[in-house]
Order: C-alpha cells, then structure tokens, then sequence
C-alpha cells in the first residue's frame, strides 16, 4: 500500500518561488487545454500519451513555452483525472443499471457496454453517463509534475537538510528547493506552490514507515465513532477527546468570518452601484483574499487530522480486530438546530474512516465493517430498543447506561449477528430488533404474573415507546 508524505521548503528564496510560480501558472493552461478539448465525450478511449503525440504534430506545444518533460507530464496527469472522474460517474450508473432490469442477459449487456467504453451505443446508457458525468473544469494552477528521473536530492553538509533541484523554464537551468526534512523525496513528484513556500507530495511504500515496525494489541473491539471523540470502544476507553472542541472551534469561527466577509463584499456591490470601483476594486484585493482564508482552513484540517490519527493509533495499540460501523450512506434524522446541524456537516467521520484503513493496514490489525442500523438505539444487554439522550442510553427496565460504550458494544455483538449482515435494509434491522424487544418483553411479563407487576411493566415499555 502507498501513503502520501509532505515535504516543506525552508526559507525559500523569493526570485525561486517567482520561477515555479510562473510555470506552474503555464502548466495550469496546459492542464485546463486539456479538460477543454478531453474532459467529454471526445476524450473517451483517449490516453494522455495520444493527447501529446497530438499535440506534438500539428504545433500546438510549441505555443507553450515550457520544456517537453514537464507539460508532457502534465497531460497524463490531466488525462489521469479525467479518467477517474469518468469511472466515478460510473459507478452511478451501474447502481442504475441493477434497479432498472433483473434480467441477467440485459444487465450483462448494459454493463458490458459501460465498461468497454461504448455507452454512447444504448440511449438509456448515454443519458445516465450525461446525468453522472459532467463537463468538468480545472482549477489547479499551482501545480508542477516531476518525473522520477528529471530531479536530483542533495545535502551542503552530513547529515543535514535534503536540497531539491527540478528543472526550470529553461534547458539545462535547475531551481535548489531547501527542504525542512532529512529524508529524500523519491518517485513522482507534485509540487504544490503556496504563498510561503513549496509543498513536495511524494508517495512510499506503507511498510516502510516507523508505524507499520510497531506491532497491534491482541483484543477484538468494536467502537462508535463519535463527534466529541473520535471514537469509543467496547471496553470503554477513549480515543481523541479533543475532536469535538476542535471541530466546533473551527465551525464557528468559520460561521463569524464568512458573515464578516459577506458584509464586505455588500459594501464593495454598493460601491459599485454608485460608481466608486476603486473603492470597491480595494475591497476585494486588500479584505475579500484566499491566501489566508485557505491557510487557516488547511492549519485546522491538519490539527483534526493529527488528532484523528494519534486517537487510531492509540486504539491499534490495543486492538488486532476493529468493529467498525459502515457509515458510507449519509445519516438522517432530526433537526438538532442551525449550531448544531452546521457543526454536525463538519464532522470528520470521512478521515477516521481512512485513518482507521491507513493505520491498520500498517500494524496489521483487522478491520470489519457492519450494519449500522439502530446500534445506538439497542440495549447491547438484551437487544432490546431503548432511548438515547446525548451522552446516557434509556433502557426500558430503567438502567442508564453509557451510550457511546453501549453502542460500541453493540457494534461488537453486530459482527457475529446471524440475522444483520452488512447489506440487512434498515427496516429489516428493525423489524428484527422489534420482534427481540417483544420476545423479551413478553419473557418479563410471564415471570410477573402478578396484576400490579405487569402493569408496572407495560407502562414503562409504554413510556419508552412514546418517547
């Protein structure tokens, strides 16, 4: 498996950072030629080696004014991704195939067709790829691909920081990157410039991270993931209690400074509606900026990021096998109020998933995905419903239980389920889980046959039924 590592340049010169701002921004029109002539139906079977070879003969690279390695490059990567948003859309449309036919013969052959590439052939194929699939636009001019071969690491002195020299605008010319790492960039390279500075994303190989030599715990646990923690698990221990703060910091200060700059760009319309563009031009150059909206964005995706991945690394510490809810459908439910529906919208459950995925897959432990359905809404004691509020679980016998550590035990029970399996529909998952709840009933009823004793029973079922 390949991770992604960043490398950070330091003190970077500002006449370098000129140079590869300039062709990033030249490779930038060179990657949105490409969407422009090949992000349709006319770059269907096109590889990005076809689209140079083009190019090369009748001129068109000429016009480019970069050398041939970096824009070549750039075509495949271009050509890279229209292909991935194509297989993406196609996705779509097979989900769409099954629900519209349960003939084997006609769903082979719709899908026979879309994987060949030669949907255009059935009408109802070519309307769901021009539903899925839209004419996409590039927005990444501040990028530079280098091959393998075109960059070369170096250090001024043992033991020191690594140097980075790619190719510049010109034939035989080399821009030195100081790099803040000891380690040497290896493979492809992606250059992303920022205003302070360069990125250097390059890939390695997951076994030869520090983590993966650090072995997993011995125990089978199941977690809930949650928006205060990242996650619980079924022994009780948390993992990340910082999350919850970070991501409601960062919504609501989100919330305060685009309503700041709403007010803003009003001022800057007004002043334009009265004739003062310069006024309104200084508005949206010195106050209406990305730079620093995104820097800030990115400072607080990194920090839930770390957070997430200490909190998963201290769960494989403990745990060889991982339960783990399948929250890919997006969840429903009631409105929680605008605060809460807001912070609830960044909840990262996105990157504890692929925490989760990364960081096993490194230490060897064992991820199992199961149904989702109703596992914070189950006593794990007797499997019966019950009520939950915020952080305490409503049993209908009148416990109260902890309902992070109740649903993560659920979760555990959930993987050895011969009933629920991970493609049970939630309304099966419930009628299942009712008929439980019944059976159980019914057993306490018979135990009290006294007149007093079930109706004290019935109305506390009836209680927290009604709630």
């Amino acid at each position: 498996m390949k991770v992604t590592r960043v490398a950070y340049s330091q003190d970077m010169n500002a006449g370098k950072l000129a140079q590869l701002t300039e062709q990033a921004a030249r490779l930038g029109r060179v990657r949105s030629l490409v969407w422009q002539q090949y992000g349709s139906l006319a770059g269907v079977g096109v590889s990005g080696r076809e689209i140079r070879d083009r190019w090369m003969a009748d001129g068109t690279a000429a016009a480019f004014g970069l050398l041939a390695n970096p824009w070549k490059e750039t075509v495949r990567d271009a050509a890279n991704d229209i292909a991935a948003s194509r297989a993406a859309a196609k996705v779509k449309v097979r989900q769409a195939v099954c629900r519209r036919t349960s003939d084997p013969g006609e769903r082979r052959r719709l899908l026979m067709l879309l994987k060949s590439d030669r949907w255009a052939e059935d009408r109802f194929l070519s309307r769901q790829m021009r539903k899925h699939w839209r004419r996409g636009n590039n927005h990444a001019h501040n990028q530079i691909v280098v091959r393998s071969d075109q960059y070369r690491n170096f250090t001024l002195a043992e033991g020191g920081n690594v140097w980075l020299a790619v190719p510049g605008l010109e034939r035989r010319s080399r821009i030195c990157i100081p790099l803040n790492t000891t380690v040497a960039p290896s493979g492809t390279l992606r250059l992303i410039l920022r205003v302070r500075g360069v990125e250097v994303h390059y890939q390695v190989d997951a076994s030869s991270l520090r983590s993966a030599r650090r072995p997993c715990g011995g125990e089978t646990v199941g977690i809930d993931r949650g928006y205060r923690e990242v996650c619980v698990d079924s022994a009780g221990r948390r993992y990340g209690t910082r999350l919850g703060d970070l991501l409601t910091a960062e919504s609501d200060r989100l919330r305060a400074k685009n309503a700041r700059r709403a007010r803003l760009r009003a001022v800057a319309a007004k002043a334009e509606l009265v004739g003062d563009f310069a006024r309104a031009e200084r508005i949206r150059r010195h106050n209406l900026g990305r730079a620093k909206y995104r820097r800030q964005a990115g400072q607080a995706r990194q920090a839930i990021r770390t957070e997430t991945y200490t909190a998963v690394n201290s769960l494989v510490d403990h745990a060889k096998v991982i339960a783990v809810e399948d929250l890919a459908r997006p969840i429903t439910g009631k409105s929680r109020g605008r605060n809460w529906n807001r912070r609830l919208a960044a909840w990262t459950k996105g990157v504890t998933a692929r925490a989760i995925s990364d960081v096993s897959g490194r230490r060897g432990s064992a991820v199992v995905l199961v149904n989702a359905a109703y596992t914070s809404q189950t006593d794990h004691r007797n499997g019966t419903f019950g009520q939950r509020s915020g952080r305490l679980f409503y049993c209908f016998d009148g416990v109260v239980l902890d309902a992070e550590v109740n649903a993560a035990v659920n979760v555990l029970t959930r993987m050895s389920d011969p009933d629920i399996t991970l493609w049970t529909p939630h309304a099966v998952v419930r009628q299942i889980i009712q008929a439980r709840t019944d059976s159980h009933r019914l057993k306490l009823l018979s135990q009290d046959s006294s007149r007093e004793g079930g109706e004290r029973i019935i109305q506390s079922c009836s209680a927290v039924s009604s709630n």
